[in-house]
């Protein structure tokens, strides 16, 4: 029993090594113009990202529940040997079709792992009798993955300067590789060992489920939703706020990495906040400061007002562990990686309809309006959702409503 105890204890290790992994990116601060020495335009690096979106959004539920019927552990495994090949295609070749075939790759593999980490997670601690300490470790598990990335942001851009555009492509391979042994090294949680079919029927099922009849889990699952939307949004909204308040080009990189830091920060600090103010003042700090962020960019365009992203962030860094933790505890161990793909999916298909829309309503109109459109937006979604939510907040864990 001791010896099962610490190998569940090292999934939270093996955990943080497969977030290192999947958010240390060194090619986001040069992926334009790596796009563009090869020959593509803008057009075709929007469509490129959205068929990674795409391929994410269709795959989302399915891979949960996959990782529900044949184990997050080697899920999870597959995940992270499709990042690593998606970035070897990176690396070998040029041009928009073969870069087509590695977003798809990388797609599937992200597709893999959503959901399930945080599944393993949790069920790791409800084996170990730990799953108070949840919100604290998923707390951390974010932290490191923002970290990794504000890391990544002065690495990758100085392999482009001193060595070549490509570098930071062939470095990358390395860095997804560090997933795999980390993924084999994974046990699964002795509360898993019940595996669900895999049927399209009992994939509805546990949709229906979670949408339909389980009527806390539902709201919870909305309003998670609709506040990971709203930093999803807001993480493509940042850079043209720079360019609207002239921020010098060289910056964006410092800036970048700063507010990544903040998010890895607070992520770590989120179960004190929730357990000094509460579940339901948690949540309402939470609605009001992603609202605050918005509608602050819209009203003020100057170098001070970059505080309220900083603000921003520090509210993302605080709900992604804390909203995750509470679709967890209103979930049963043998669906939960499908129920936070139903999570994954949501946010993606609000993100999918919303930020374009904003982004067309920018170029018509201007950036400040499109800022104060999405605050009143997430307001009111994440008002009007909150305000059911909280009915059940304090309902103990159930698959019963």
């Amino acid at each position: 029993m001791q010896f099962v105890n610490r190998s569940l204890r090292s999934n939270i290790i093996y955990l943080y090594l497969v977030k290192f992994s999947s958010w240390f990116m060194l090619y986001m601060p040069i992926v334009v113009p790596f796009y563009q020495s090869n020959g593509l335009n803008l057009k075709e690096l929007m469509i490129l990202q959205a068929c990674y979106s795409l391929s994410i959004v269709i795959l989302e539920i399915p891979s949960g529940y996959l990782a529900d019927a044949l184990g997050r552990r080697l899920t999870i495994l597959l995940g992270t040997v499709l990042g690593t090949a998606g970035f070897v295609i990176y690396s070998a070749t040029s041009g928009f079709w073969p870069f087509l075939v590695a977003e798809l790759t990388l797609g599937i593999g992200a597709s893999l792992i959503s959901g399930a980490d945080s599944a393993i997670l949790y069920d790791s601690l409800q084996d170990l009798k730990r799953e108070k300490d949840y919100t604290r470790l998923e707390g951390w598990v974010t932290s490191v993955g923002n970290f990794s990335e504000a890391a990544a942001g002065i690495a990758g851009a100085f392999l482009a300067k001193y060595i070549s555009i490509r570098a930071p492509y062939y470095f990358q391979i390395g860095v997804a590789m560090t997933g795999i042994p980390a993924a084999i090294l994974l046990i699964e949680p002795g509360s898993h060992l019940q595996r669900v079919k895999f049927t399209m029927k009992d994939i509805l099922g546990v949709v229906r489920y979670a949408m339909i009849e389980n009527k806390i889990l539902r709201r919870n699952i909305i309003y998670s939703s609709i506040i990971g939307a709203s930093t999803l949004t807001m993480a493509w909204f940042v850079q043209p706020y720079f360019q609207l308040i002239h921020i010098p080009l060289a910056w964006y990189g410092v800036l970048w990495t700063t507010l990544n830091l903040t998010v890895a920060l607070t992520s770590v600090i989120a179960y004190k906040v929730e357990n000094w103010l509460g579940n339901r003042l948690t949540m309402v700090m939470i609605t009001l400061g992603i609202s605050l962020g918005y509608f602050a960019a819209g009203f003020f365009q100057a170098i001070w007002a970059l505080a309220f992203f900083y603000v921003f962030y520090l509210v993302r860094g605080i709900a992604t562990p804390v909203l995750k933790n509470y679709v967890n505890a209103l979930t049963s161990s043998e669906i939960r990686a499908t129920v936070l793909s139903v999570r994954s999916f949501i946010i993606r298909i609000l993100f999918a309809g919303i930020g374009p829309f904003l982004g067309w309503y920018s170029g018509r109109y201007s950036l400040p309006s499109a800022f104060i459109l999405a605050g009143i937006t997430f307001l009111i979604l994440g008002g009007a959702t909150l305000a059911v939510s909280l009915v059940g907040m304090k309902q103990p864990m159930s698959r019963k409503e």
